[in-house]
């Protein structure tokens, strides 16, 4: 008995669309980060991108448990002596891109390299409920329904 390797040429793609409406953030980073990297099908290889393309709508509407939605920050360099920056989640859910939120703890979750972000180019977050993706006919995936804890109950 072979250890089985798939080939990229192999790796069939599918399209999965999740509400985030009232999810919460780390337990619906995970769910993405897997499908990513393909961790959920049985032909997972860890070096070849076998994942899906996930597309993420009403990411303004996520939720975060206990006092991180005030006390979490996000930090950055500017680069400049001195220049270390900082944002609240709750300045970046409320401010101009709340995608942000879902896309740093994705990121945070998938390894880091030259596989991982080819793997985050098909994580595709929106604020809003409309996406560009109709095409591809996504198959919808009830996050909410996995698990009681994905969504925020008090």
């Amino acid at each position: 008995m072979a250890t089985f390797v798939q080939k990229p040429a192999e790796v069939e793609k599918k399209w999965i669309l999740i509400d985030a409406e009232g999810l919460v953030v780390g337990r619906l980073a995970t769910i993405i980060a897997n499908r990513l990297r393909g961790k959920h099908k049985a032909t997972f290889t860890p070096h070849v991108d076998d994942g899906d393309n996930v597309i993420v709508i009403n990411a303004e509407k996520v939720v975060l448990t206990g006092k991180k939605y005030s006390d979490k920050k996000y930090y950055w360099h500017t680069g400049y002596p001195g220049g270390i920056k900082e944002r609240t989640a709750r300045q970046i859910i409320e401010g101009r891109f709340p995608e942000r939120v879902i896309e740093k703890a994705v990121e945070r979750m998938v390894p880091r390299g030259p596989l991982g972000r080819r793997q985050m180019k098909n994580l595709r977050v929106y604020a809003g409920a409309n996406h560009p993706h109709e095409a591809q006919q996504p198959t919808v995936l009830e996050v909410a329904k996995l698990n009681s804890k994905n969504t925020r109950s008090a």
